[in-house]
């Protein structure tokens, strides 16, 4: 069966509709008939019950469509990544990131840009309290987030970097003159909480619980990050971030303490599957090829590296 017959078989049986398959494809009706008709001469059955009415997948149909789906669009996909290499990717690609987040991957995004110099790169802010938003709007088409994720319609590419995890408190704070503290310290703190981000994300850094059981407080609700610091000088709450952040946010009214038994937090690079590109897969690979930070953990392990 040639290509062309297997895109017309596909599209027939997502279409249901002779001419709008036609129209979809850009040829006649008869074309479309004649290479239904051909196909079901060569496998010996009917894949399509017609009447003046309707179309319809025989089971046989149904079976071949699935059988045939996977295959076909792994093909497409190679051709795609092969017209790629030669040519040369070229568009734009909108990147979302949060805080210092973008200068952790500068390393990967020279790669990108080097390999792909006819693609442009743009910047979008990501909000802490709301992680996910852009992704779903659609307004980035990439967002460089922590771990876990796990949404059934995101793909998560690999590891791109770890970082360690510090309890950011205003500088009045009980804590802030200490060394370090524990994960069971929450429970004596209130921790700022987000808009729109997954409880499971949440967890990860601002648990509902200390390992003891005991209950951890929670703060206002934040908005932005810039709420979030704004909550925390204010030591209305405190929030855990990833170390890097107290090196770009400096604020005398703010102190950063090492949390001696969390895990470290891993990043990556987040997509919606449905919308991958090979904008996107190029930049997937620039990562991979960069290589992790890290052997790779069980998702629900790392800690988030923003609170809110």
């Amino acid at each position: 069966m040639e290509l062309r017959d297997i895109e017309i078989f596909l599209v027939l049986a997502e279409e249901l509709h002779f001419g709008r398959t036609a129209e979809r494809l850009h040829v006649s009706p008869a074309r479309i008939s004649q290479a239904i008709k051909k196909q079901e001469r060569r496998i010996g059955a009917p894949l399509f019950d017609r009447t003046p009415r309707a179309v319809r997948l025989t089971s046989l149909g149904e079976q071949l469509q699935r059988d045939l789906g996977a295959g076909y669009r792994q093909i497409m996909e190679g051709i795609e990544a092969a017209k790629s290499t030669v040519s040369g990717i070229s568009g734009t690609l909108t990147l979302g990131t949060i805080g210092p987040y973008s200068l952790a991957i500068t390393h990967i995004l020279d790669l990108f840009q080097t390999r792909h110099p006819g693609a442009l790169l743009q910047h979008r802010e990501i909000q802490p309290p709301s992680p996910l938003d852009l992704l779903r709007s659609g307004e980035v088409d990439v967002a460089h987030l922590w771990l876990p994720v796990r949404e059934p319609d995101l793909t998560v590419g690999p590891v791109t970097h770890v970082s360690d995890v510090v309890l950011m408190v205003a500088a009045t704070h009980p804590y802030a003159e200490r060394d370090s503290i524990c994960l069971e310290d929450f429970g004596d703190c209130a921790v700022v909480q987000g808009r729109s981000i997954p409880p499971y994300m949440e967890e990860v850094l601002n648990p509902h619980r200390t390992p003891t059981g005991r209950p951890v407080g929670r703060g206002p609700k934040v908005t932005t990050w810039q709420e979030a610091l704004t909550a925390v000088s204010s030591g209305q709450a405190v929030a855990g971030v990833i170390a890097e952040f107290a090196e770009f946010y400096p604020w005398p009214s703010l102190a950063f303490i090492p949390i001696r038994d969390a895990a470290p937090c891993r990043a990556a690079l987040v997509w919606r599957t449905a919308n991958e590109t090979p904008l996107i897969r190029a930049l997937a690979q620039a990562a991979s090829d960069i290589g992790s930070a890290t052997p790779d953990t069980p998702d629900d392990q790392p800690p988030s590296p923003s609170g809110p």
